[in-house]
């Protein structure tokens, strides 16, 4: 017994040294916090676990379906906070900045603004979601009364006449996920896929006028961004020295998720088109879903 603890005890401090915050106890500076050594880079194999390859006579059944994810539930907190980075260490950041640092940075490409990949957007296509610069009232009326001056150049408008708004991590109110539920009969079991995500948040246009409807800000093809979620850490409240990458997280499913939609002869319409002013009945009829494809796993191992 004592040596199964022992053998527990060595697997867990190996384990901490290699997943820990990269040179945190050897570095002589701040910056090289996080800084891998040439040795560290050569011997670790830090890349997301691939997919294997399922051929399509393997699926036996599956079923698409969105789910919704609320950042104020406790056991999602990990995807929403930072939120102020001031505070922080350079490798914490909310999974919203990840994804958009990403976009910005042109790492990521493959962003649509529909969940079923029709049509891709570009950051130039989405700047006005992300920042929107409006003139104040008293602004106007500067321009007004010196309209000749502003037309010719020879004023400008003083920045204390302009109001700039921009979407921050604060501002996401949650998360939409489509993914795939399928039985895997050459392994024997149910299987879920992870296709794509999408924030959601109040448009900076409309969070400058008061409006606070979220929408659906862009939807990003998972697989095509693994390795950039891969590089990037959620918080472990349980223990810092093990984090654990957006990837896994997601990959996991370590987040709390509501089904509002399943592919269906109807277009794919929403429980929502069908269960309308009934907030009970929809979550009901999201537990049947789910139940559902649960069922069908069950149903495999009954003769």
């Amino acid at each position: 017994m004592k040596l199964k603890s022992l053998l527990v005890l060595i697997l867990a401090v190996v384990g901490s040294s290699v997943t820990a915050q990269s040179n945190l106890l050897n570095a002589k500076s701040p910056d090289e916090i996080g800084k891998k050594t040439s040795a560290q880079l050569e011997s670790d194999n830090d890349k997301p676990l691939p997919y294997g390859y399922v051929h399509d006579r393997d699926v036996l059944m599956g079923k698409m379906i969105w789910e919704n994810i609320d950042l104020d539930e406790r056991v999602n907190f990990p995807l929403y906070y930072p939120v102020d980075t001031a505070f922080v260490g350079k490798e914490r950041r909310s999974l919203f900045a990840v994804l958009l640092k990403g976009i910005k940075d042109g790492k990521i490409t493959e962003v649509y603004g529909d969940d079923y990949f029709n049509i891709k957007k570009s950051l130039k296509d989405m700047e006005s979601v992300f920042k929107f610069i409006d003139t104040t009232d008293a602004g106007k009326d500067e321009i007004n009364n010196y309209y000749e001056d502003y037309k010719s150049g020879k004023k400008v408008l003083d920045k204390q006449f302009i109001n700039e708004t921009e979407l921050d991590a604060s501002d996401i109110s949650g998360y939409k996920v489509k993914g795939f539920w399928y039985f895997d009969k050459r392994q024997s079991e149910l299987k879920y896929r992870l296709m794509a995500i999408c924030p959601l948040a109040v448009e900076a246009r409309d969070k400058a006028r008061g409006n606070n409807d979220p929408i659906e800000l862009f939807w990003v093809y998972f697989p095509a961004v693994r390795n950039i979620l891969h590089e990037a850490k959620a918080f472990n409240d349980r223990n810092s020295a093990m984090p654990i990458t957006f990837d896994q997280l997601l990959n996991s499913r370590r987040f709390g998720g509501v089904i509002y939609k399943e592919e269906n002869v109807y277009g794919d319409r929403t429980i929502q088109d069908y269960m309308k002013d009934n907030a009970q009945s929809q979550l009901l009829e999201s537990e049947r879903v789910k139940e559902k494809i649960r069922n069908f796993e069950q149903d495999m191992w009954n003769y």
